[in-house]
Formats: C-alpha cells, sequence, structure tokens
C-alpha cells in the first residue's frame, strides 16, 4: 500500500496557486484512475483505490502547508506505514516550469511543507518534485508561490498534471523510470525526425528522340530539278 501525499492550502482562495500543485495533481490521480470521494480524515482529505492489486491512498492535508505533517503523520499512524510507503508531491522553485523529477529521501531545501513532515518522519520518503519555476529572488518567493498559474501556463501545467496522472500507477509500485517514462510522453513526447537529408535528387527525364519528319509531296517540276542537283 501506498500513501500518495500533494501539498497544498485549503480554501478555494488558494486552489490554483502555484503552492498547490500538489493538491491538482493527486486530484487528477483521483478523477483519472475511479478512485473514491474525497472524505474527511486525518486532518484533511482522503481518496482511496487501486491500481491493479497496488491499493493506494491518495491524501490532502488540510493543516495548511507549513503543518502538513500532522496530517501525514496520523494517516501513517491509522494505516500502519513506513516513511517509505510514503510520496509526495510537491511545488518546486529550483526547477523550471514543468519539469518534474522524483527523489528518494535528502533536504526539505527550505520548503515548509516538507520541512513540517520531515519534523515527524525523518528524510526518507519519496517525494514528485513538481517545477514550478522561480521569482529571481528570495524575498520574492512567498508572494509568488501564493500567486495563481498565469493563463499562458495553463498548456505544461495540464500536460504535467496528466502525466502525472499516467505515471501513478508504476510510482505506487515503486517502478520510478517508468512513472517518470509516463510523464515525459506528456511533457517532452517525441517527435519524428526530419533526417539531415534532403530529398534524394531524381535525374530530370529523357526527352524523347525526334521523329524524322516526313517529306512533303513534291511536284512534277521539283522532281525533274532533283535530277540536275
Amino acid at each position: 500500500m501506498k500513501l500518495i501525499i500533494g501539498l497544498g492550502n485549503p480554501g478555494a482562495k488558494y486552489a490554483r496557486n502555484r503552492h498547490n500543485i500538489g493538491f491538482m495533481a493527486v486530484e487528477q490521480i483521483a478523477a483519472d484512475h475511479d478512485f473514491g470521494p474525497w472524505k474527511s480524515k486525518h486532518q484533511g482529505s482522503i481518496s482511496e483505490g487501486r491500481f491493479g492489486s497496488t491499493r493506494a491512498v491518495l491524501l490532502r492535508p488540510e493543516t495548511f502547508m507549513n503543518k502538513s505533517g500532522d496530517s501525514v503523520a496520523a494517516a501513517m499512524r491509522f494505516y500502519k506505514l513506513e516513511p517509505e510507503d510514503v510520496i509526495v508531491l510537491h511545488d518546486e522553485l529550483d526547477l523550471a516550469p514543468g519539469k518534474v523529477k522524483f527523489k528518494m529521501g535528502g533536504g526539505h531545501a527550505g520548503h515548509n511543507g516538507l520541512r513540517s513532515i520531515h519534523s515527524h518522519l525523518g528524510a526518507e520518503y519519496g517525494r514528485v518534485r513538481l517545477g514550478v519555476g522561480h521569482p529571481g529572488h528570495k524575498d520574492r518567493v512567498a508572494s509568488y508561490v501564493l500567486s495563481d498559474f498565469a493563463k499562458a501556463e495553463a498548456g505544461w501545467l495540464d500536460d504535467v498534471l496528466r502525466g502525472i496522472s499516467d505515471g501513478a500507477p508504476y510510482l505506487a509500485e515503486g517502478d520510478n523510470a517508468k512513472f517518470m517514462n509516463a510523464v515525459s510522453m506528456r511533457t517532452a513526447p517525441a517527435r519524428p525526425s526530419t533526417g539531415t537529408k534532403g530529398p534524394a535528387k531524381t535525374a530530370p527525364p529523357k526527352a524523347a528522340p525526334e521523329q524524322p519528319k516526313e517529306a512533303e509531296p513534291q511536284s512534277p517540276l521539283q522532281k525533274l530539278l532533283g535530277r540536275f542537283k
């Protein structure tokens, strides 16, 4: 069994924030894979379902970002899970918009949601880092992550969410390579090669040989003159 957690802040005013991309991802998974309805539980909302034989629980902590670990720890205790059974989907400033990386263990890099989870679980859990880009200066980070995605970002955002959903069964199975491949099929689909050579040159068609012209009929006078040439 896997506990797959999407990080974000509860409430309609935060719903389209960059900080809420984790919420968006687990909501996409639930919708695409026919998971059960969202229920209030473990200081958050959960949706339960299966990927084949693998049972999974999706969790949206509703404690606000900086207390995400309270909800995660409550769910882990209830389902009797270990940190390696937990996968957290979260926004990542250090990745370009639309980039996705899987990571097992490591630091929290100042992310308040991860910092809270670290305080309850330690560091040995899986993370899916969802790139949202960086505003350019640390003083602008808070307002940046708490602002909505721009309309111009809708295309890559949709590709990322659908790619995460496509790869979710592999993520639950622990096949991270196949998970990342499924994401790439959406975010960076292969394009047919145009090749480096131009079209093959063909020889110009040969001109048809000229047909000999038929001699025009001669008058008796012309025939007589022709004898003296």
